[in-house]
Order: C-alpha cells, then structure tokens, then sequence
C-alpha cells in the first residue's frame, strides 16, 4: 500500500527528457523512499510504456498534470490515457493567460466546470486546479481564487492549492486549504525561506520543513480538508533536485505522511 506522500515530478523535469532518463529518474525516486508521483514535466513517452516503468519501480501514478487545451477540447484522451496509468486524478497548472481578469475568472469557472463534470461523469476522473500566486489579486471584494471557488460547480471541481503560491501570494495556506474542504484530494507541499542580499530580501522556495511555513498548522488543516495525497514539489532547487525532495520527504515522513 502506497504512502500518503508523492514527489511532483516537474521538479525533476529536466532529467525527464527521454524514456530512458525517465526510467533512470523513477528508480532514483523510488531509492529515495517514495511510494507514488504526479506525472507532470516529462519528455516524450507513451503511456504504456510509462506505466511499465511505474509498475516495475512499485511506484504509483498518484495524479497528473494536463494541459486545459486538452482537458477542454479531447476530454476522452485524457480519459483514456489515465485508465492506462491507473490514475484518477489529474490537475491543471493554472489559469490560462487570456482569463486572467475581471470578466475571464467567472467565464473560466463555468468552462471548467462543464470540462470537469465529462472528466467525472464520462471516466470517473477528479479534476482539480492548481494555483500560483496570481489568483489572489483582487477583482473588487474578491479574489480570482474567491471566484474560481465561488463560481465552479463543487460536485465536479476540486482544488490542488500551493503551500508557497499561496504565501507568495500573501494567503495563509491553513485557511485557504479549510476554504476547499471536501473539494482538494491533493495538496503541493513547497516551503519558503527568506534571503537577505545585495538584490534586497528574496522569498525563495524550499524543501518542505526547511522554511518558515506553519507546518503544523497545514497539516491540521489538510486533514480536516479530506486531503489525500501530500506532494512534494520544488520548482527552483538550490541544491541537486533528488536531494531536495530526499529532504523534504525525510521530514514529511517524520509527520506521519
């Protein structure tokens, strides 16, 4: 039975370019200690291929991240691809750029909303959408993160909130994770740290229990939420990447996940 904790692949997305990198890369994760990932960032690779090299390391595709052109515009292969992966999760890095404003937050809600109900209804998939910092700029008396909660259909569209985006963004992770009880079965574990140099104070991102994050906190939070897979992601490491999620999952362990 796997574990709680994945790795976010993307934060090793440059020794992912071919399958045979990919292979390489699965087999350091899984010497690492972990038991599932979220398949994001990789070179070309046909599913059944990848999912032999999941199935031969005992790793299991936990969630994905797919582009919304396809989730919007080919929802059956999207379907299809991830019965081949045994997955039935999958998530979007964020709003297109076109929507970002007033009147395309709203729009997208509802255009996502229908995209994630023939997800759930056509291939039992949980779709769920993954912020940066930019959803909390205000639009009046709400965010776009506000509107994107508020504005989709909560039967079909779920959430899979940043820890770091959300502190980038000036949110408190614990609040906004209660915000989306019920409707985040997946979570990004990111910690940040603060650097003082010649540039002025830094916020860079850091290995999960590395940084000032409360971690306590958003772990009582992810469990009153329903979260059910804990992932650990870096996009910018300042040390070798499997180093970075070895450490980060190194402390997640030492928290139960």
């Amino acid at each position: 039975m796997p574990s709680r904790s994945a790795a976010q692949l993307y934060t090793l997305r440059d020794f992912l370019k071919t399958p045979k990198d990919i292979a390489k890369s699965l087999a350091k994760v899984k010497k690492i200690g972990f038991d599932a990932v979220q398949c994001s960032a990789l070179g070309p690779i046909e599913k059944k291929e990848l999912r032999k090299i999941l199935d031969g390391e005992g790793l299991v595709c936990a969630a994905t991240h797919v582009p919304w052109e396809q989730v919007r515009d080919n929802p059956q292969q999207v379907i299809e691809e991830h019965a081949i992966l045994g997955c039935v999760h999958t998530a979007i890095g964020g709003a297109p750029t076109a929507v970002r404003n007033a009147e395309g937050y709203p729009r997208f809600a509802k255009e996502a909303s229908a995209a994630a109900k023939v997800l759930k209804e056509k291939g039992t998939l949980s779709w769920s959408y993954h912020n940066h910092s930019f959803e909390l700029e205000r639009f009046g008396p709400r965010t776009a993160l506000d509107i994107l909660i508020a504005d989709s259909d909560p039967a079909c569209v779920n959430f899979e909130l940043d820890t770091y985006w959300i502190t980038h963004g000036g949110g408190d992770p614990a609040a906004w994770i209660r915000r989306v009880k019920g409707r985040i079965p997946l979570v990004h574990f990111k910690d940040m740290v603060v650097r003082n140099s010649d540039k002025g104070t830094e916020q860079l991102m850091a290995e999960v229990g590395e940084g000032n994050l409360n971690w306590p906190e958003i772990l009582k939070a992810c469990a009153e939420a329903g979260v059910q897979w804990y992932i650990a992601e870096q996009d910018v490491c300042q040390r070798d990447p499997f180093d970075s999620l070895a450490i980060s999952l190194a402390h997640m362990k030492s928290w139960g996940l």
